[in-house]
């Protein structure tokens, strides 16, 4: 059966919903997801995306349940940690010496790559070994209308390459 014929299962077409938002509501349940677009500045920046994330949260008006935050990039990864300035040089230290922008990487000689490549490709193995370390996405409970992180947790987009044009796709499930 088609979405559009059921309607315990369709997609809202609200004008007060936010342009953008992709709308489900099934039964009491909500699913709601939108794309956050973020601008980056420099590698290994930590962006706290908390403020915008619980944004969402807000606009769909889902008081319990799980909200996922999720990064569209394989050289740009989703954390949860704390917005502290020192700590943030450690962990930043922590991946360089892990995974050196400097060191040798296969993926690097583009001269000997196969598949599809940009035309702005750059040498960024470091930033695709980064990522494998630390992943794409990050799971926070809803409680009470708000994201249920502890004291000092914060969500972050952590541009692990160079400046460049982002996307959090941020999902919210619940009731």
């Amino acid at each position: 059966m088609a979405t559009g014929t059921n309607p315990a299962f369709r997609l809202l077409d609200d004008p007060e919903e936010p342009i953008g938002a992709r709308v489900r509501r099934v039964g009491g349940l909500t699913f709601w997801a939108e794309t956050l677009d973020f601008r980056t500045t420099a590698a290994r920046e930590f962006i706290d995306v908390t403020d915008k994330v619980a944004g969402v949260l807000r606009r769909s008006q889902v008081t319990q349940g799980w909200t996922s935050v999720f990064s569209k990039h394989t050289t740009a990864a989703v954390v949860l940690n704390e917005n502290e300035p020192l700590l943030l040089q450690d962990m930043s230290a922590m991946l360089e010496r892990l995974s050196a922008a400097a060191g040798l990487y296969q993926h690097n000689d583009l001269s000997r790559r196969t598949g599809e490549m940009d035309p702005d490709e750059c040498a960024n193995g470091h930033a695709h070994c980064q990522h494998l370390l630390i992943g794409a996405s990050e799971n926070i409970p809803v409680a009470e209308g708000r994201l249920d992180l502890g004291r000092w947790q914060r969500i972050f987009l952590l541009e692990l390459d160079r400046p460049r044009d982002r996307q959090l796709v941020v999902q919210v499930f619940g009731a």
